[in-house]
């Protein structure tokens, strides 16, 4: 039997930009697998590389060498209409700040990435409204951003995120704007959103709090891997509990 393709693999993959006169090696030959269902936190200090990764998943940005693969296809043969396909049903994002439209309530920002998709209006806000479930936040579905806290914000930045319904979530530093309780639930729903929807999750942090979040942990360093560690089920793990 054929082993199952990875959620997402990089086979030596280099970026570099160019800054002024000199080119910046983002991203240096990294070879990287995440298994499906797997939790990856991903650490490193400003200008390791870890942006630079999650932008090459998402298809947001082309590597200079090397190959990106999401589900077992290679994003290099991909056109702009099917990476922007991806985004829609396969990977949802995640960033440090919000991104929520303030003109907006809670229920109409989870829809807004299922608005490109050709669903009829009734199927959509179904979803929307099970995302917001799935979030706690099923009472806050009428309220705009200026009336929900940052918690309840990023909250609702993960229900549009899984209201496409996706096999992977990136999440860009999702706690960086957060005080350390608020951070902490989110930390605990991705969790909840990975251990009981099996979705993959590969998360970028400054934190070795949210790291422990992880299944395993992988250290960037000049757009390498230089350390990985992974949190055995016999290590204490952040406790879960239903949303309330």
């Amino acid at each position: 039997m054929q082993a199952a393709q990875p959620a997402i693999k990089l086979v030596d993959v280099t970026k570099r930009y160019r800054r002024g006169i000199r080119d910046v090696v983002a991203i240096q030959k990294l070879s990287l697998s995440v298994p499906r269902g797997e939790f990856l936190a991903v650490m490193g200090p400003s200008g390791s590389g870890k942006s630079t990764l999650m932008n090459l998943i998402a298809g947001l940005d082309v590597p200079d060498e090397g190959e990106v693969l999401v589900g077992g296809e290679s994003l290099a043969a991909m056109g702009d209409r099917e990476l922007a396909r991806m985004r829609r049903t396969e990977v949802g994002v995640v960033f440090q700040f919000f991104n929520l439209l303030p003109h907006l309530t809670a229920l109409d920002n989870v829809t807004l990435p299922l608005r490109a998709s050709g669903l009829q209006r009734r199927i959509m806000v179904e979803r929307a409204q099970r995302a917001l479930t799935a979030v706690g936040l099923a009472d806050r579905a009428d309220h705009r951003p200026m009336e929900l806290a940052g918690g309840e914000m990023q909250r609702v930045a993960i229900a549009r995120a899984l209201a496409i319904e996706p096999s992977i979530i990136l999440a860009d530093e999702p706690t960086g704007n957060l005080d350390s309780s608020s951070g902490a639930e989110i930390l605990r729903l991705l969790r909840v959103c990975n251990r009981d929807q099996r979705v993959t999750i590969v998360l970028v942090t400054h934190s070795a709090v949210a790291a422990a979040y992880g299944d395993r942990v992988i250290a960037l360093q000049d757009g390498q891997v230089v350390e990985e560690t992974i949190n055995r089920p016999e290590k204490p793990r952040p406790q879960l509990r239903p949303l309330s």
